[in-house]
């Protein structure tokens, strides 16, 4: 457990570290936004793939 928690805080620091050089985590092609006045929805559809691809690899790699 203890490594699991050290792995997933790091990969968490890692993110933080991309977006504040400003990797354009969240605003990918393929992320869906929809403004009509006052109101805006945003889905992140792309970026929810990609981050669920890299933490389908990263437990697999931890679970050996």
């Amino acid at each position: 457990m203890g490594k699991f928690l050290v792995i997933a805080g790091l990969i968490i620091a890692g993110i933080g570290l991309l977006i504040m050089a400003g990797a354009p985590i969240g605003r990918l092609p393929g992320d869906i936004t929809y403004r009509r006045g006052n109101f805006t929805f945003y889905f992140p559809l792309v970026s929810s793939i990609i981050i669920s691809i890299v933490l389908t690899i990263v437990l697999a790699l931890v679970r050996r």
